[in-house]
C-alpha cells in the first residue's frame, strides 16, 4: 500500500476528526513504530506500521454509513459539556462514528452518518455541490417575490449563496409552507436566507440529501446505507467535482 497521511489514517480508524487528529500529532501522542511524530506532514502504510495514539494501537476500522432521522433537541456534535442527547447516541454501533455535516439543535430530517472521514469531507464540501432538500414552516403568508429572491441567491456574511430551487406547498394567513433545496453548506444557511428576506422560521426539516430520503424511516429511527447508496454518494461527488472543474 501506498504511504497516506498519518492524520488521515487516524481519522479513518475513527479517532477523530482529521483536524483533530493533526492536534493530537502535534501533541506528541502519536507513535509510529514506537518513535514519537509530532510533526507534519506525516506519512504511514497503515498494512505495515503499528500506530498507537496514547499508548494504544490503532485498528482498521471497517467503514460504515448510516440515514438517521433527527428528532428536533438532538446535537450533531460528538461532544457536549451540557450533557445534551447527540445524534450519535442514536446509532447501535461498534464503530466510533460522526455526524457528516450538521444540522441545528431545531432541525429535524435526516443526516448521514458515518466513519468515512475521505467522503464526509467530499459530501461537505461545497464545490461538490450535493442537492439538500428542506421542507420549512414559515410564519405568515409568503410571495412570489420573496421566492424568487432565494432562487437568485441571498447575500449573507461568507458571500453570496448560490442559486437555489425553492417552491411554495402551502399558502396560508398565519402559516406557510415551502421547499428550499440550496447545494452549499454554510451555517444555518436556510434560517439566514429565509430572514433575509422577511420570513420567520417556525420549523426546518431536512427531507433529502441527493436521491437519499426518510422514507419508510421514522423521527428518531436509523438505517444502514445500502452498497449501492453508498457507490452512489461516491459517484456523486466525482461527477461534481468534475463538473465544477470544467
Amino acid at each position: 500500500m501506498a504511504e497516506l497521511r498519518l492524520q488521515k489514517v487516524l481519522a479513518a480508524a475513527g479517532i477523530d476528526s482529521r483536524r483533530k487528529c493533526e492536534e493530537l500529532i502535534v501533541a506528541g501522542v502519536v507513535r509510529v513504530n514506537r518513535k514519537v511524530v509530532d510533526e507534519l506532514p506525516a506519512f504511514v502504510d497503515p498494512e505495515k506500521d503499528v500506530i498507537t495514539v496514547h499508548g494504544k494501537r490503532i485498528q482498521a476500522a471497517r467503514k460504515v454509513y448510516f440515514l438517521l432521522n433527527k428528532p428536533k433537541g438532538v446535537i450533531c456534535t460528538n461532544r457536549d459539556p451540557q450533557g445534551r442527547k447527540k445524534a450519535i447516541d442514536l446509532i447501535h454501533t461498534s464503530e466510533r462514528i460522526f455526524c457528516v455535516g450538521r444540522l441545528d439543535v431545531g432541525t429535524t430530517g435526516i443526516i448521514i452518518l458515518s466513519n468515512d472521514s475521505e467522503l464526509a469531507n467530499k459530501l461537505t464540501h461545497p464545490r461538490y455541490g450535493l442537492a439538500k432538500t428542506y421542507v420549512v414552516g414559515i410564519k405568515g403568508q409568503i410571495t412570489g417575490e420573496q421566492i424568487e429572491k432565494l432562487k437568485k441567491g441571498i447575500w449573507l456574511a461568507e458571500g453570496k449563496t448560490g442559486r437555489a430551487s425553492a417552491k411554495i406547498l402551502k399558502r396560508g394567513h398565519k402559516e406557510s409552507l415551502i421547499e428550499v433545496t440550496i447545494r452549499q453548506g454554510l451555517n444555518r444557511q436556510v434560517r439566514r436566507m429565509l430572514a433575509k428576506v422577511g420570513l420567520p422560521v417556525k420549523s426546518l426539516k431536512r427531507t433529502r440529501i441527493g436521491k437519499l430520503d426518510a422514507r419508510g424511516l421514522g423521527v428518531g429511527k436509523f438505517r444502514p446505507l445500502t452498497k449501492t447508496e453508498v457507490a452512489y454518494l461516491n459517484k456523486t461527488t466525482q461527477v461534481q467535482r468534475s463538473a465544477h472543474n470544467v
